[in-house]
């Protein structure tokens, strides 16, 4: 059941092709500079991820903790896994779970929990990351 929406983080991405993974097209996405809350903290995000088309035509995505997320008092670092498709206007849209790892204060009720997610980029890349605390 999803609890507490416990962040919205926005900004730019940027897309680049990576080789095929047996035989089907596969991306990397950089997601640099983003800002937002998260837990009630003012945070930035920085994240590198790729994803990867299935035979069914949805692609599956994963930033293996390499998400950072900068707040105020400290840093809390980040994996994620998804699934995802183009969407009809030309960006992605996925859900998926986070996993967050922080010795600072403010983010410190992250640690220890699964945190679900919308991820939507639009045709431009510019990104919206929506989490709630999975109870």
């Amino acid at each position: 059941m999803l609890g507490n929406n416990v962040g919205s983080i926005s900004g730019p991405t940027t897309m680049k092709a990576l080789p095929a993974v047996g035989g089907y097209p596969s991306f990397e996405t950089v997601a640099s500079g983003l800002s937002g809350t998260l837990a009630g903290a003012e945070v930035a995000s920085f994240a590198t991820y790729s994803a990867t088309m299935r035979a069914d035509g949805s692609f599956y995505g994963e930033c293996p903790n390499s998400g950072v997320i900068l707040a105020a008092d400290g840093v809390a670092t980040f994996r994620a896994t998804g699934i995802g498709s183009p969407t009809p206007e030309g960006g992605f849209s996925f859900r998926g779970v986070t996993y967050f790892d922080t010795a600072a204060p403010s983010l410190s009720s992250l640690n220890g929990i699964a945190i679900v997610y919308d991820w939507e980029v639009d045709a431009d890349g510019v990104a919206s990351w929506d989490l709630w605390e999975w109870k």
